[in-house]
């Protein structure tokens, strides 16, 4: 029996809400992991330099992208799923057609690594995060800057946008959180609370809700209008690499080798937490919460069913 056959047969029982299905295909550890809008495709970055793109139904490899120099350090699909955008350690945001894995744009983005990118809801612009300690915005078409946003006082390692495009989140090595007016690059407030540097920030859905992932342990929830921490989930006994919104669920995941899936209104976790052989570095689930996907230093992507059930 094949290799092929194999993963195929593993992948066809991702219906059962706790059975996972190993990807193999990346030759070093993924650092970033995000589903298509419609919840059919899977993107995984990794330090081999790579995107992978893999059918979610299936879990087979659809196709390869390179060009990135160094590491891939985040992966985000734009709205209408066609696109898809990358960040390196090269400095560069990169954008990929989906459906030919085609080289779009190469953004130069920064003068060291671009560890952040996101893409706002109606896909025309790209957030960028970086080592060289600022953010920015770009045009996704054009790609020129729109604005840079400057405050950290330390590497920046994440961004993401509010569903509305006016918002931009940020975080890094400085402990802090800084929500900015992404269309000026004006700092509408700094979120105070982590004792370790901020790895991820996610919003929810509705904008209401950021998510953030830290080097202290713990997953903070806060309310951006107001400013204020409204929740900490502990559970991790180490680094919290990244957060990511799944339908009601929030998932998580860091160096205690587990991801974790919790239930953000109450507080809790959803269900046990699962085991992996190494760190995981990236989760992800699609917006319904029907698919999940978690990896990291072990090299294996695994997708499953049901993010509720995240990693088991």
């Amino acid at each position: 029996m094949t290799h092929h056959t194999l993963l195929s047969l593993a992948a066809g029982l991702l219906t059962g809400p706790s059975t996972a299905a190993d990807l193999d295909g990346h030759t070093a550890e993924v650092f970033s992991l995000a589903f298509s809008p419609d919840g059919k495709l899977l993107a995984s970055a990794s330090k081999d330099k790579r995107v992978i793109l893999w059918d979610a139904a299936t879990g087979e490899q659809v196709r390869a992208l390179k060009g990135h120099e160094s590491d891939v350090l985040r992966v985000a699909f734009f709205p209408d799923g066609k696109r898809l955008a990358s960040a390196g350690g090269d400095g560069t945001l990169r954008i990929w057609e989906v459906g030919t894995g085609k080289l779009l744009r190469t953004i130069k983005a920064h003068g060291n690594w671009a560890a952040g990118v996101a893409v706002s809801g109606d896909g025309r612009w790209l957030a960028s995060s970086s080592a060289d300690k600022t953010a920015a915005v770009w045009d996704a078409e054009t790609g020129a800057e729109r604005c840079r946003f400057k405050g950290h006082t330390a590497e920046v390692w994440t961004v993401a946008f509010a569903a509305d495009g006016k918002t931009l989140a940020s975080g890094g090595k400085d402990n802090v959180v800084r929500v900015w007016d992404a269309a000026t690059g004006e700092a509408v407030r700094v979120l105070k609370g982590h004792t370790g540097e901020v790895y991820t920030v996610a919003f929810a859905a509705d904008g209401k809700t950021l998510a953030s992932a830290s080097a202290d342990g713990t997953v903070r929830l806060w309310d951006p209008a107001a400013g204020a921490e409204v929740r900490k989930l502990a559970g991790h006994r180490g680094t919290v690499y990244t957060v990511a919104f799944a339908g009601r669920h929030l998932l998580s995941c860091g160096a205690d080798k587990t991801a974790r899936a919790w239930d953000p209104a109450a507080g809790s976790e959803a269900a046990a937490p699962s085991r992996h052989r190494n760190e995981v570095m990236a989760v992800a689930g699609t917006a319904d919460g029907s698919r999940w996907a978690a990896a990291g230093k072990d090299r294996v992507v695994k997708l499953g069913a049901d993010a509720a059930t995240a990693g088991r």
